[in-house]
């Protein structure tokens, strides 16, 4: 246990929650093209509900600039079109009725700007903490398989940190679930930190130090196929369900029932099935 603290410490030490605070802080500037004040009106009101706080809908709605406005600055991030006018390229179609559609069109594109589209734009929300459990939870499952799999280490180099900085794969599952509680409060504009997050990390860690219990106890009941496979979905399913659960409480403001964890830890462990499944395959290919 000593040393699983030791290991935890130093990977801690790696987390910059000011430079993730920072990068959800950047302002992002939408600009509108319509021909018409309704047209506007409704992509303002997708970007910045009437229902938000008045200073936060101030603030927000300073950001979105219409194109027939005197004052609208030279440039913006991203500029919104009203649907069936010709969209150029760079720009994005807003998608009247499938709002869904029009943020995964923007965060494809844009990924540098997700912490900052999630925390400062409501409708971008919850599809950028999707994304960062997903990327996390495929993280964690390719560190998990990767000292055994050869051909997959050189994708260690895609990964947030190099792999010489930790001694096992539960300090780096730890510190990387640490990260993505981060990124999640951020994009939710919530206090990031050791500090102001102090049982979501114990939650974490928590989980990290069972970890390889888990995985153990787990490898001999799943029908996964090889010890690799159950190894990777573990990890990637541990991570989900971490990740869901900070989702509950920074979107839902609540907590999901015993149901509903042992439900995403079963949707968990079939996605990271599934992708290590695939990270099995191509490096046996290779």
């Amino acid at each position: 246990m000593l040393k699983i603290m030791k290991q935890a410490k130093a990977a801690f030490s790696l987390l910059s929650a000011d430079e993730i605070v920072k990068q959800s802080e950047l302002p992002v500037h939408f600009g509108l093209v319509a021909d018409g004040p309704s047209a506007y009106a409704e992509m303002e009101e997708f970007l910045a509900p009437s229902t938000l706080p008045r200073q936060e809908w101030r603030q927000r709605i300073s950001q979105v600039h219409r194109a027939s406005d005197a004052d609208v600055p030279s440039n913006v991030d991203i500029v919104l079109y009203e649907p069936g006018l010709p969209c150029p390229a760079g720009a994005y179609t807003f998608h009247r009725g499938n709002t869904q559609a029009t943020c995964a069109e923007i965060l494809k594109d844009k990924k540098d700007l997700d912490l900052a589209l999630g925390r400062q734009f409501l409708p971008f929300r919850r599809p950028v903490v999707e994304r960062i459990i997903h990327m996390v939870s495929q993280e964690n499952a390719l560190f998990a398989v990767a000292t055994a799999l050869p051909n997959v280490v050189p994708n260690l180099l895609e990964l947030p940190w190099a792999f010489g900085e930790f001694a096992s794969d539960t300090a780096f599952l730890t510190a990387n679930q640490v990260r993505m509680a981060f990124q999640i409060a951020a994009a939710c504009g919530k206090p990031v930190g050791l500090g102001d997050q102090k049982t979501a990390v114990l939650t974490i860690a928590a989980g990290a130090f069972g970890w390889r219990a888990l995985a153990r106890e787990l490898v001999g009941h799943i029908p996964l196929g090889g010890g690799l496979i159950p190894k990777g979905a573990i990890a990637y399913a541990g991570t989900y369900l971490a990740g869901k659960g900070l989702e509950y409480l920074h979107v839902h403001d609540g907590a999901p029932s015993a149901a509903q964890r042992e439900q995403l830890y079963q949707e968990g462990l079939e996605r990271g099935r599934s992708f290590t499944k695939t990270l099995h395959l191509g490096a046996n290919r290779a």
